[in-house]
């Protein structure tokens, strides 16, 4: 090894872990809501209101970490 390359880590600290889930959680999610072409602009409110439950949900089951 050389001084250019880093150091791996010996074990992944679940902070980590857990961001990379969500932030993938939150791909999957943007995806489906947004779909192709345009919404109605009551149907893509509705979206809106949906998601923003769904986050909530997901904070309050989330362990604090």
């Amino acid at each position: 090894m050389t001084s250019a390359e880093p150091v791996p880590p010996a074990v992944p600290r679940a902070g980590e872990v857990q961001a990379s889930v969500l932030a993938a959680f939150q791909l999957v999610e943007d995806a489906r809501y947004r779909g192709n072409g345009r919404r109605p602009r009551s149907q893509r409110a509705r979206l809106l209101a949906e998601r923003a439950v769904a986050d909530r949900r997901l904070e309050r089951d989330l362990p604090d970490s």
